[in-house]
């Protein structure tokens, strides 16, 4: 009876608890959310949206030079459930359309490769990109070693002069911006305006930050995408994140709309992502940190190039680490130097980020959850590892894909089944419209999942007890408590928080293993810690004297590439209270759901194609949510 309540109450209307959810939706001065005839905003959120904020076509550079003809408006036909035909010429359509997506194609290169690929003269007269243009015209090795060289020639700020000239990228920043205005439709599908800035640091390191607008096209057109050559010229550090910031700022200031930054790939900075110093060396600064807590409230943790939430080194008594792991080097190849991976997992940088608001008063690394593909196909088909259509072109559905080389890195070949069919974002918002969806980024409520579309819920309180895990959650959540993404104040009366928290399967997808609550907190003595706790699981299980919760076994047949769901649960709902709490000590918390094992992409195309593939290939995984945290600050 609880789970078939539980299952209802989702979509349950509710009318409590108007003043708080209202106070979230309009913190710092962004307007309230507008309701026309068709679209009526609830009370407070009450359904998931589900979105990719990491969508890359044809406009992109290295994807069109590596042969994605699918543009805009096919990626986001695509995204809305439609059949759209895919750069290998094979009809591709989604299982289950997107509610949301964002096109966020470079802005370095906007538009230029159409022009080369369409052999504009103007383009070939450089013998730089005629070079390009004849290995792209050629294919094979010779148009891989084209897109890898206009990628390393933009990362050592090398491009040639025509390619930089913003002409190109007015135009396709003009069609790009009408495409959005023509296929959001408030209430149904939400269509964003935005693009990645793409710096590589100085030698390739990873530091692309995916910059989405609340509004539409009154605000976005006149301004262009900030590149990393246009801050050059203006004087200032093309790659340096405070350029992009600086650029947001003016941007906010000149159209009154609003704007944010989401980083991705903390994995292949080499350590630069969440590095305890500025870019140029100098100390950080309470400026600084205010900069970043500003534009940057959300932190991408899965897509195809690896997973970014911690690392088995970080997190050694974390048996779920090692999950999508790209370890071996930075965007261009580099290796990795000795330390680097303690600053590009997003689970160490929540820890740093205590220590730093104790210093500053400000917290810069305060990340929610999202994750995205980061397909360069136009196609994202992250969420469905059945139906994968890969990063690039040459990773669409093939006998061959599995084992072509991705990169050929320093010391490793990293090939194409490392690539992961990661991830899809969930937003807990009032409504499906650019307004709602982008506040609810705002204020964080909102959650990563490597896949599956599970429903993730989590409040922090204090007063919770077992009658709200068996009623309405979110009237209870809301009522006595902050979701997912939110500050617990300090109980005036000494209590401990509890967690309320509700995970419902994927209901076309596998059963779940567990639910986890993952802490991380500040000792007295300025160190890091961080402790996971099985809160609710299948079975009946039990935790061994080490404190190790059996495996909960395995259903998936290697030679059918199906799975059964004769083990997990439906679903999780309960309270939980920090067993090792300390009221001075600052702290966050986030809870993470893991699927029972089911078939990765790669064992569905060892079989679809009748393939024998290499020892090493993963074959099997164990998606999972991870949800944003909830921050304790004694005060």
């Amino acid at each position: 009876m609880k789970k078939i309540i539980y299952l209802v109450v989702l979509l349950i209307s509710i009318v409590s608890c108007k003043e708080e959810a209202k106070k979230e939706v309009t913190e710092d001065t962004i307007p309230q959310e507008t309701e026309t005839s068709t679209v009526k905003n609830t009370e407070y959120p009450e359904n998931v949206y589900w979105g990719d904020q990491h969508v890359h076509t044809s406009y992109s550079g290295d994807a069109a030079a590596a042969g994605t003809v699918v543009g805009p408006e096919e990626a986001v036909r695509f995204a809305r459930g439609e059949t759209v035909n895919s750069n290998t010429g094979q009809d591709a359509k989604l299982e289950r359309a997107l509610d949301w997506v964002v096109v966020s194609d470079h802005s370095d290169g906007m538009g230029t490769l159409v022009e080369i690929k369409a052999g504009n003269p103007e383009m070939l007269a450089d013998p730089v990109v005629k070079g390009w243009y004849d290995g792209i015209m050629e294919g094979g090795d010779a148009g891989y070693q084209a897109t890898r060289g206009i990628i390393s020639a933009q990362a050592s700020k090398s491009l040639p002069k025509i390619m930089m000239d913003p002409k190109w990228a007015r135009s396709a920043w003009d069609t790009n911006v009408d495409i959005m205005e023509k296929y959001n439709e408030p209430g149904t599908f939400t269509a964003f305006i935005g693009y990645e800035w793409t710096s590589n640091g100085e030698v390739g390191q990873n530091l692309h930050r995916n910059v989405v607008f609340r509004e539409g096209a009154d605000k976005t057109r006149e301004f262009l995408p900030l590149t990393t050559f246009s801050s050059a010229a203006e004087g200032r550090s093309g790659t340096d994140p405070e350029s992009l910031w600086a650029w947001l700022d003016n941007w906010e200031s000149k159209t009154g709309g609003h704007a944010l930054a989401i980083p991705h790939n903390g994995n292949m900075s080499n350590g630069w992502m969440f590095r305890l110093e500025r870019y140029d060396g100098s100390p950080l600064t309470k400026a600084w940190a205010e900069a970043r807590a500003r534009w940057e409230v959300l932190y991408e943790i899965y897509q195809y190039k690896g997973a970014s939430e911690t690392h088995p080194s970080l997190s050694p008594n974390d048996e779920f680490a090692n999950f999508e792991i790209w370890d071996t080097s930075d965007l261009a190849g580099n290796i990795k130097p000795e330390d680097a991976i303690k600053y590009e997992y997003i689970r160490q940088a929540l820890q740093n980020g205590l220590a730093l608001e104790k210093k500053f008063g400000v917290n810069p690394f305060k990340y929610g959850i999202v994750s995205g593909t980061d397909t360069h196909t136009g196609l994202s088909s992250g969420a469905e590892e059945d139906n994968y259509w890969g990063k690039f072109p040459v990773d669409e559905p093939s006998a061959e894909r599995w084992g072509k080389i991705y990169k050929k890195e320093k010391g490793y070949v990293r090939k194409a089944w490392t690539l992961g069919a990661n991830g899809i974002t969930g937003v807990w918002a009032t409504s499906n419209t650019r307004e709602a969806i982008w506040d609810a980024m705002k204020r964080r409520e909102t959650y990563a999942s490597s896949g599956p579309r599970i429903a993730v819920r989590l409040f922090a309180g204090y007063d919770f007890n077992t009658s709200d895990a068996s009623g309405n959650i979110a009237e209870s959540g809301y009522a006595k408590g902050v979701p997912m993404g939110s500050d617990l104040k300090t109980s005036s009366e000494g209590k401990s928080p509890k967690f309320l928290f509700a995970a419902t399967k994927d209901p076309q997808g596998a059963n779940l293993d567990r639910i986890q609550i993952v802490k991380g907190w500040l000792d007295t003595d300025g160190k890091t810690h961080e402790k996971i706790y099985d809160v609710k699981w299948s079975g009946d299980r039990t935790i061994d004297a080490k404190g190790k919760l059996p495996a909960v076994g395995n259903t998936v047949d290697m030679k059918t590439a199906k799975y059964t769901n004769d083990i997990g649960a439906s679903d999780f709902v309960g309270v939980f209270e920090d067993p090792d709490f300390d009221p001075q000590l600052s702290a966050f918390y986030y809870a993470r759901v893991i699927e029972i094992p089911t078939p990765r992409w790669t064992l569905y195309d060892a079989v679809n194609y009748n393939l024998k593939m290499d020892k090493d290939v993963t074959m099997i995984i164990q998606e999972r949510a991870v949800s944003s945290p909830i921050w304790y600050n004694p005060k």
